[in-house]
């Protein structure tokens, strides 16, 4: 399991691009027959990917006896039709259906393709499977600004229930590139993006950094990016694509955001 340490803002002012994409940017996520993961001290999140069959393990690092001891789960199917077996039950889940897996499940399998994130927690919540259709989704953006979306909301204080993981899935329109515009910055949390569903020649342009002083993250597809509180996360693409986004830290409030408009950004 990588491990990248907090970073505080100042830092980024002497990182080169491969310095930044070192502290930031998570990639080979998938392998054949791997579970991959990172493990951010911000917040304590830890991403993976997973191109099954494969099991989840329990790395050293975590100092337990198996993963989900002391952690929760959210797992995205990012390829074809796949399942995920959660301590001998089976739940099968197509393309961006979303699985929690709650704290003290002791065995987790893969066969498929998935995208994995993990938060700390301190109780337990029931394993819950959710489809697109169980989702709680919102539309934004216009044609006209490039960013016609849909986010649906899949781990929430009104959805599935957790400890503090909120996880989605935003889908672009063809012909829209923008997410996340006008952008914002969490001083409560940390969140990361993941980027599917784009081809392989194709990229996204990831902004970071403080709102004065933004930096930015060329994403190849299949790709994630860590947010600390005090970094925006947006980003357009050469061509329209979706991502998971993943939020753990102080609350599940979607909307406790510091928003920033698009004339201060610099």
């Amino acid at each position: 399991m990588d491990t990248r340490p907090a970073t505080a803002p100042d830092q980024l002012t002497s990182m080169d691009t491969g310095r930044l994409r070192d502290r930031f940017l998570v990639e080979d996520l998938f392998a054949p027959g791997e579970v991959r993961l990172t493990y951010s001290h911000e917040d304590r999140i830890v991403v993976g990917g997973v191109a099954g069959p494969a099991e989840l393990p329990c790395p050293d690092a975590l100092r337990s006896e198996f993963f989900l001891q002391r952690r929760e789960l959210g797992v995205v199917n990012v390829g074809g039709p796949g399942a995920v077996t959660v301590d001998g039950e089976r739940f099968e889940l197509a393309a961006k259906e979303v699985l929690y897996v709650g704290r003290g499940a002791r065995q987790v399998s893969f066969d498929g393709r998935f995208y994995l994130v993990s938060t700390p927690a301190h109780t337990s919540h029931p394993t819950v499977k959710a489809t697109l259709d169980d989702a709680e989704p919102v539309r934004l953006g216009s044609a006209e600004g490039s960013n016609e979306r849909t986010i649906y909301k899949f781990i929430h204080l009104k959805g599935i229930q957790s400890c503090q993981l909120v996880l989605g899935v935003t889908v672009l329109e063809p012909g829209s590139m923008w997410n996340t515009m006008p952008c914002h910055t969490h001083e409560r949390r940390t969140e990361v993006y993941f980027y599917f569903d784009l081809p392989e020649t194709d990229r996204v342009v990831h902004l970071m950094g403080r709102p004065d002083a933004t930096r930015n993250l060329i994403v190849a597809p299949e790709q994630a990016v860590i947010s600390p509180y005090w970094s925006v996360h947006c980003g357009f693409g050469t061509r329209s694509y979706a991502f998971v986004w993943a939020m753990g830290g102080e609350n599940q409030a979607y909307d406790d955001v510091e928003p920033v408009a698009i004339g201060d950004l610099r």
